[in-house]
């Protein structure tokens, strides 16, 4: 099964320098599996339903055709290496990168944060509401806002952290790459009517605000457990 395979992959290179001396990120293994169980049962939840209305469906040739409750093997896989991988990435970013705030934010307060990214998830719930007929881009779009008002409301210092940029770009950057692969090949297919039909390349923009929630709402999870703040 290729995509069990892409899955290995994705773990390999963050679990092998795993046990790098300044990054340790073995030590925080307990903490990664705290963060990822409640939000990854969420998305999974999720998961299974879309595919179950048909939203997306997995190629057998690719996925395999062994199956739990309507998910290949590939795709339970991708909701706990692909945090574990991003979360290496965090920690990675964290150690080698002294901390800071980015400099267009740094003479800002607070409220304007606030401000900034209280209309981003307004802007986010109005698109929701606007394509509502379109099942996928509807849900990206509320979890999109979901992830940002949690943040305000739990680590609002996440917003202006040096750490934090760094971590959704390179995550990002490696979610193109292997979602680019998932659909290129294809993996994973897509209901046109379920989404509106812009591409990064074979890769749905949905996919993009998807991508960024999961890994957002998963971070938020992770910096209360290991105990850092501003």
């Amino acid at each position: 099964m290729i995509y069990v395979g892409i899955m290995m992959l994705v773990l390999a290179g963050p679990l092998l320098l795993s046990f790098d001396g300044r990054v340790a990120f073995h030590t925080n293994w307990k903490a990664v599996v705290k963060a990822m169980i409640p939000v990854s049962g969420i998305y999974i939840v999720w998961d299974i339903l879309v595919t179950r209305r048909g939203d997306w469906w997995f190629n057998p040739e690719y996925a395999g055709e062994i199956k739990l409750l309507g998910l290949p093997p590939g795709e339970w896989l991708f909701f706990f290496l692909v945090p574990y991988a991003c979360l290496f990435i965090y920690e990675v970013v964290r150690s080698y990168f002294p901390r800071r705030y980015y400099k267009p934010l740094a003479r800002t307060t607070p409220k304007l944060i606030i401000i900034l990214a209280g209309a981003a998830a307004v802007l986010s719930l109005i698109g929701a509401y606007i394509f509502r007929s379109l099942d996928y881009s509807f849900l990206t779009l509320v979890f999109f806002a979901a992830w940002i008002i949690i943040t305000l409301l739990w680590n609002p210092w996440l917003f202006r952290d040096i750490h934090t940029l760094w971590f959704l770009l390179l995550s990002s950057a490696a979610f193109l790459v292997i979602n680019g692969i998932l659909t290129g090949l294809p993996i994973v297919l897509y209901n046109s009517e379920a989404i509106w039909g812009v591409r990064i390349i074979t890769i749905p923009l949905e996919d993009l605000f998807y991508n960024l929630s999961f890994l957002g709402l998963i971070q938020n999870c992770y910096v209360r457990i290991k105990g850092y703040h501003a």
